[in-house]
């Protein structure tokens, strides 16, 4: 079968559950587990999810970028909830009792794991799909995917909307609207914000721990 394949995560989810706990991450799966349900266009299937990643197929690239964009606009309208990020890649894939195999379904998900927090990457024939819809697209170049054999060039879909201005909370990765955060710090003329004052007493304790393993993770 032909269509386009599409992982999705949280980004930081792990950073997440190790400081609030498996009760909110739960929680929030379910909460993300709904967002991907509202955003499924017709003819499309959530063929999986684990942990905090889903995929999905859809019919062809056009309804898979529809799908993200309106995806990570509901992500942004959600208080408290973190960055999601994502893969496409359209190709072909073996269908056997409701699972899908193939390297471009390996493809997908590797261009996924490459994405960082409220970041679409895809390969050529999505991207070109955008461009078509108008939607600015950037090339990252030819980049080596870890178990994908030949070199692929990746392109970063900009579906960033200016409300999404917000900041990271170092500890935990959720998205924080500065407006309405319960705490602020600053380290060396940098503000940070913070999710809770939990979240702001382990970053007071070791700012650096935090932060180095924020920029670990956005390598």
């Amino acid at each position: 079968m032909e269509a386009t394949f599409c992982f999705v995560d949280i980004a930081g989810f792990t950073a997440l559950t190790e400081t609030h706990g498996a009760a909110a991450a739960a929680d929030l799966i379910d909460r993300f587990t709904a967002l991907v349900r509202d955003a499924l266009p017709d003819g499309s299937q959530v063929v999986d999810r684990a942990g905090d990643a889903v995929f999905v197929i859809l019919p062809r690239p056009e309804p898979a970028i529809e799908f993200v964009s309106q995806l990570f606009e509901s992500a942004f309208d959600e208080r408290d909830f973190p960055a999601l990020r994502a893969g496409l890649h359209h190709g072909e894939a073996l269908e056997r009792a409701g699972a899908y195999f193939g390297p471009d379904v390996n493809l997908a998900a590797r261009v996924a794991a490459e994405a960082g927090g409220d970041q679409l990457l895809a390969t050529r024939a999505v991207a070109d799909a955008a461009k078509r819809r108008g939607i600015e697209t950037t090339t990252l170049g030819v980049q080596t995917l870890r178990n994908v054999r030949t070199p692929v060039e990746v392109f970063a879909l900009n579906l960033t909307h200016a409300r999404a201005a917000a900041e990271i909370d170092p500890v935990c990765r959720m998205r924080v609207d500065p407006a309405h955060a319960p705490g602020r710090l600053r380290v060396e003329r940098r503000s940070y914000w913070f999710c809770s004052l939990d979240c702001a007493g382990l970053f007071a304790r070791e700012p650096e721990t935090s932060l180095d393993s924020m920029r670990e993770s956005q390598r």
